[in-house]
């Protein structure tokens, strides 16, 4: 017997999906890459609207505009200038009715902002993993139980690691060390806040396994660190993961790696409902 498959009959008059109106926040290392792509026509199903930054911008290709203007003609947030940017909008952006894709997800360690976004919106929230990966299997090894031990250990330049806070101590350290160095120890929910343009990685974890105090981040300065470095371990009674990246940093901001837009693009593609997606 032969088994004829017809097509739903609706499938001729079926809509395709909406073009996605985007506001890109930040045209930095991240936010330019992203923005181009959009520019460009390279993410189908989005269009880039405008570009908010807290500076004059001459050469973006898309009107500048402010975030309350941005939110009147825009539905779909790229957040990619820093987790003071989430800390302060991502709320509004949600009961607005625009969804956000946030980059910097430091900021989501903080257990009461996590939780306003959550009772938020209409708006839908969304995080891009950056410059790791293994964070879907993460998710979904949750299904088994929990993890008992995870464990990141992030290796970058000294210069990217420095921070205000850091005493003279640690700061000669980092200046003149010629071998790695341990900088910090501690869980995905302290180290983001001490780094907080170096560590998304550390709170990208903490969201995949569900615990930012299980995570314990390692960050290491390397004065030979030609490749920012992070690994991944986690186990539980049903298994054991590790996952290995090594990244070229971006020349124009060594702290974050060359792929994080590329990942950011990706993330995008899903949420405006590419077909092909991995998800």
């Amino acid at each position: 017997m032969t088994t004829v498959l017809h097509p739903r009959p609706d499938t001729a008059a079926r809509p395709g999906p909406a073009v996605r109106r985007v506001a890109l926040v930040g045209w930095g290392a991240i936010g330019r890459v992203v923005g181009t792509a959009l520019a460009e026509g390279r993410v189908p199903g989005a269009e880039l609207t405008c570009v908010i930054d807290n500076r004059p911008l001459v050469d973006a290709p898309a009107p500048q505009l402010s975030f309350e203007d941005a939110l009147a003609v825009c539905d779909l947030v790229v957040e990619a200038a820093g987790q003071a940017v989430v800390r302060e909008w991502a709320e509004r952006v949600l009961t607005s009715g625009a969804d956000l894709l946030i980059a910097s997800t430091g900021a989501l360690v903080d257990p009461k902002l996590t939780a306003r976004l959550r009772a938020a919106g209409p708006g839908r929230v969304y995080f891009t993993g950056g410059a790791v990966g293994g964070l879907d299997l993460l998710q979904a090894v949750r299904g088994l139980g929990p993890l008992t031990s995870v464990t990141l250990t992030t290796t970058k330049l000294p210069a990217t690691l420095h921070q205000p806070w850091m005493d003279e101590e640690l700061t000669d350290r980092l200046r003149t060390t010629t071998a790695p160095v341990e900088v910090m120890r501690g869980t995905a929910r302290d180290v983001p806040v001490k780094f907080p343009r170096s560590t998304n990685v550390a709170a990208s974890v903490a969201l995949a396994t569900g615990d930012p105090d299980l995570v314990e981040v390692v960050v290491v300065a390397d004065p030979d660190a030609t490749l920012t470095r992070h690994v991944i371990e986690a186990a539980g009674p049903h298994g054991s993961y590790r996952f290995e990246v090594a990244h070229r940093p971006d020349a124009a901001n060594p702290a974050t790696s060359q792929v994080v837009p590329h990942a950011v693009l990706r993330s995008l593609g899903a949420v405006v409902g590419r077909a092909g997606q991995i998800l």
